[in-house]
């Protein structure tokens, strides 16, 4: 399947964060203790696992130092998308490598998050839930993979199913690619862009903070703080 390259050039792209993961931009292991020798010994117990750090010191398979970034604001935010993978992966990466998921709109990121949040809820069949998210937006200007208008990579937006869409990203990924960009699943006519490269994620910033409340729907009111 030959997917064709877009030159993208796109300011304010949105991410959606848990705000218990970018309070102050601090370690939520913080809160822990109020005594420094104790929190010491607890930041060298995750720095044992944690895999943002094991990263930085070239001990996790997927993603080197070499490729993270350093000396910015929210730089450990960007590294930790990469290298805080989900167990199964996403719908272009593995379980081994993490990539920054945006959306081109603020309603589109909105509407993913949702989606996904309220699997988990639909796990428990009690969708009861009131939880914050900051947005981090950011911008791009690389060549990107583009499946949009691309009948036949129908696979790759399976909305069950993330097979076809790992196997072409880890294709994409191994040739050089910096990420793709493609219609979003979740949100009809919104678009989302999946970022291979910590490098290319450029002027990142803390935007407004959401809350997501759930009230016995799967569909949350969202509402700005």
């Amino acid at each position: 399947m030959q997917i064709p390259i877009s030159h993208v050039r796109r300011r304010d792209t949105h991410r959606l964060i848990l705000s218990k993961y970018s309070k102050g931009n601090e370690s939520v292991l913080t809160g822990i203790s109020n005594n420094d020798a104790h929190l010491s010994d607890i930041f060298e117990l995750d720095s044992a696992t944690n895999d943002r750090l094991l990263a930085e010191n070239q001990l996790l398979p997927g993603i080197g130092v070499q490729e993270l970034v350093f000396g910015f604001p929210f730089a450990p935010i960007v590294n930790a998308s990469f290298t805080h993978a989900h167990p199964l992966g996403g719908r272009f990466n593995g379980p081994d490598r993490g990539a920054w998921y945006a959306g081109y709109e603020l309603r589109t990121s909105q509407t993913e998050v949702a989606f996904h949040k309220s699997l988990e809820l639909a796990e428990i069949n009690r969708f009861v839930d009131k939880v914050t998210y900051d947005d981090y937006q950011a911008d791009f200007k690389c060549e990107f993979h583009d499946l949009r208008n691309v009948p036949e990579a129908i696979d790759c937006l399976n909305p069950t199913s993330y097979i076809a869409s790992q196997t072409v990203a880890d294709e994409l990924l191994n040739a050089g690619s910096q990420g793709i960009v493609y219609p979003s699943v979740r949100r009809a006519g919104g678009t989302c862009i999946c970022c291979f490269r910590p490098v290319q994620v450029s002027n990142v910033r803390k935007g407004p903070t959401y809350q997501f409340l759930w009230d016995g729907s799967p569909d949350p009111v969202v509402s700005r703080l």
